[in-house]
């Protein structure tokens, strides 16, 4: 089995905001969202980048620059609403972004949590013994953190300057370490989180 080093797993963007609202409006006619339309469709990197801003923007950027994989496997994921944990470069249409836009991100949301947690098992087992897991994202509510802790342990991982700060102080945080060229410390999500 192929296996990974450092994953880096990002936190979603609303599919159910104002910029989503933008997307989903099937007579835009911004570049972006006569792409999600087409037979060629967008990635969901540059769907969720629009969505989010500079959060999100800050969180892939990052990812690129430090994501460190072995043989070659994904290093970098993106949870998603319904499907998991799917790769920032996979191809999505305007009926995937409906799709996340009508399950709720929450653990009690079978749809949600079933694919999170079977895609985070997996992506375990593929891990090196030192492997570790970075988390961009919220670990202040248990949407994510308890089924990633679950699947993960102690290897799952978090900026230790994400602690107290908003969505886009973390954004600009995550572009100023790139512009950089150095990685933020790190700490286990069990350390700060109320919710394990």
């Amino acid at each position: 089995m192929a296996q990974i080093g450092t994953t880096f797993l990002l936190s979603p963007a609303t599919c159910t905001g104002q910029r989503a609202k933008l997307l989903l409006n099937e007579r835009a006619e911004f570049f972006l969202a006569r792409q999600l339309r087409s037979d060629a469709g967008a990635t969901l990197g540059e769907v969720f980048s629009f969505l989010s801003g500079l959060y999100f923007r800050g969180k892939l950027a990052y990812a690129r620059a430090f994501a460190r994989a072995v043989d070659d496997q994904p290093a970098i994921a993106v949870i998603t609403a319904s499907r998991g944990l799917v790769s920032p470069d996979t191809i999505i249409h305007l009926d995937d972004l409906k799709e996340f836009a009508e399950v709720s991100i929450d653990v009690h949301e079978p749809r949600y949590r079933e694919p999170l947690a079977q895609s985070a098992q997996k992506l375990a087992e593929k891990l090196t013994a030192q492997g570790r897991v970075i988390f961009l994202g919220s670990i202040a509510t248990e949407r994510y953190v308890r089924i990633l802790y679950e699947a993960f342990g102690e290897r799952l991982l978090v900026p230790r300057a994400f602690i107290g700060c908003g969505d886009l102080s973390r954004g600009s945080l995550l572009l100023r370490a790139v512009d950089a060229g150095e990685e933020l410390e790190y700490m286990t999500v069990r350390a700060h989180s109320a919710k394990l």
